[in-house]
């Protein structure tokens, strides 16, 4: 096994190889939409449209299993991080890389559009960027997510900021639609914020629908075009091709779409180039997931079918070789499945109780990881942000490991808190003048520790999908090691008394058996330009959920 990143509303993503050793990402699909045959018929449809699609600046679909007990969706592995990952490691970037990510997508637009797929959920963590170029990633998989099963527990199709009016408003999506995202794209990578602006998710959508984009900080040559992306109306926004013939006459490019030597500035290219070793060796017995599994699924291939080298670490536990997911062509990735549903329950209680009493870190690759998915699922390992928020929303995954210290333990809260009792909900202490309120009083729940607090975006989101994030375990929260906390003796916190009380009196941990009845605490981010102030409302309850009142703060200046 090689390493998990991250998961998503749609589910999991792992790496594996072919058997001819390419790399591939496998998204498998969680459990509960898995159960609904809406969801099923709606899946199957849009793999079998996505394989369609064989755009240069698309990462291609390979494979997949879409009858699997959890089914399963395969593309080719693209070495290089997500744009949402290059700007807020990097910055802003230049107006001929704009300009030329912008002709990319747009090509892999056509090729979508060309098969009777939208993307529906196109934004800088669905698009990764080649030394060749970008690839879209995650392409017309979201429509098969419009179901009730997804969309009952809350789970939006599309990201606020990047959304187009109709697609807020419930109306059909289209061609335009993808437009409009792209648009909102280029706003964010040429500027380093949406065009919507943050804050909670109702508030940016609305401007989505009834305000102005903000273009003030995008270079003037850009401006023209990218107002015409998000123009309100669908039918006012320029087709595919229109943009690519706007990019290509652009005097920045010189009259044309080179991806040449120098397109991206150099440290991103030097990150390219990192992400290209990937890791060969499996993980040892000390992976962060199990590393037994029960007899292969799957069709066999025949006899000649060799094992795929990424499941070697489970051939111990089953003398029954893994055999082969497609039993039409050579084979490309071999899928295992755990004894029992009972045993993958048990696994995932372990996996919880592992995140207890530790601070997370989001390092390239976490050293390991196999997953079990119930009695017929998949085990392989994720790599890389290749297929979307489940990878990449990520934004906050590398792909390759980095030469960061290792986690430092915290200190483990009570195994058994005590229930408490819900605080009134608290009012916001108004900031000094060097600050200033992004948002204030914002309600959030985290009905299990799958979900963490999205700090900038002010909402809640499945576990490694928010770059500034507060988590929490079964019994205290936890934040990002490059960020520093401190706890208030009451529920009064403005930020200047978060950055006195850091210097002076670090929280080491933060247990909810500490943090009740509103008591107050504070995230300060790395670099101490952002605050965010915490109070607590319910934690430590018999439904395991964690409700908070969260203000995030800005440094003036």
């Amino acid at each position: 096994m090689f390493a998990r990143l991250g998961a998503g509303g749609m589910g999991r993503v792992y790496l594996s190889y072919t058997r001819g050793g390419r790399p591939v990402a496998i998204k498998v699909v969680r459990p509960e939409l898995a159960e609904d045959p809406e969801f099923r018929h709606r899946f199957a449809r849009e793999v079998a449209s996505a394989r369609r699609i064989h755009g240069l600046y698309t990462a291609q679909v390979v494979d997949s299993g879409v009858d699997a007990a959890q089914p399963w969706l395969a593309t080719a592995y693209v070495a290089g991080p997500s744009l949402q990952q290059v700007v807020d490691r990097f910055g802003p970037l230049p107006e001929r890389t704009v300009l030329l990510i912008v002709a990319g997508v747009a090509e892999a637009l056509q090729a979508i559009h060309s098969t009777d797929v939208v993307h529906r959920d196109l934004k800088p963590a669905n698009v990764l960027l080649a030394a060749d170029g970008p690839r879209v990633i995650d392409f017309g998989i979201a429509r098969a997510a419009d179901t009730s099963a997804l969309t009952s527990t809350g789970l939006r199709i599309g990201s606020p900021g990047y959304m187009a009016p109709e697609q807020v408003l419930g109306q059909a999506a289209g061609p335009a639609t993808d437009v409009f995202a792209l648009g909102a794209l280029a706003v964010h990578i040429c500027t380093g914020a949406p065009p919507f602006g943050g804050g909670p998710e109702s508030a940016t959508m609305y401007r989505a629908v009834h305000e102005d984009p903000d273009l003030s900080r995008v270079p003037a040559g850009l401006r023209p075009l990218l107002l015409q992306c998000l123009a309100k109306d669908p039918a006012r926004r320029p087709g595919t091709l229109q943009i690519i013939e706007a990019a290509g006459s652009h005097p920045a490019v010189g009259g044309h779409l080179r991806f040449a030597d120098g397109w991206l500035p150099r440290p991103v290219s030097s990150e390219i180039q990192r992400r290209a070793d990937l890791p060969t060796a499996p993980a040892g017995p000390d992976a962060t997931g199990p590393t037994a599994a029960g007899p292969a699924v799957g069709p066999a291939a025949g006899p000649a079918a060799g094992p795929a080298t990424t499941l070697d670490p489970l051939r111990a536990a089953t003398a029954e070789a893994p055999t082969a997911l497609a039993p039409a062509r050579p084979p490309v990735v071999a899928v295992v499945a755990p004894a029992s549903a009972s045993a993958a329950a048990d696994e995932r209680e372990r996996d919880r109780g592992r995140r207890q009493g530790s601070r997370r870190r989001r390092t390239a690759v976490t050293t390991a990881a196999a997953l079990l998915i119930g009695a017929a699922g998949a085990a392989a390992v994720l790599l890389s942000p290749l297929l979307g928020d489940d990878l990449a929303d990520a934004d906050t995954m590398d792909a390759v490991p980095t030469s960061a210290p290792p986690t430092a333990p915290m200190t483990p809260a009570p195994s058994t808190p005590a229930p408490s009792t819900p605080a009134p909900t608290p009012t916001a202490v108004p900031p000094g003048p060097g600050w200033t309120p992004v948002y204030t009083g914002t309600e959030l729940t985290s009905p299990d520790p799958t979900y963490e607090f999205d700090i900038k975006a002010g909402r809640v989101a499945p576990q490694e999908n928010a770059t500034w994030y507060l988590g929490r375990s079964a019994n205290e929260f936890f934040v990002p090691e490059d960020s520093d906390t401190y706890i208030a003796a009451d529920n009064r916190l403005t930020p200047e008394d978060c950055v006195k009380g850091v210097e002076s009196r670090p929280a080491g941990t933060l247990p909810f058996s500490t943090l009740r009845d509103g008591r107050a605490f504070c995230v300060r981010s790395q670099g101490g330009r952002e605050v965010a102030v915490v109070r607590v409302l319910a934690a430590g309850t018999e439904d395991g959920a964690v409700r908070i009142s969260m203000d995030y703060y800005r440094r003036n200046g």
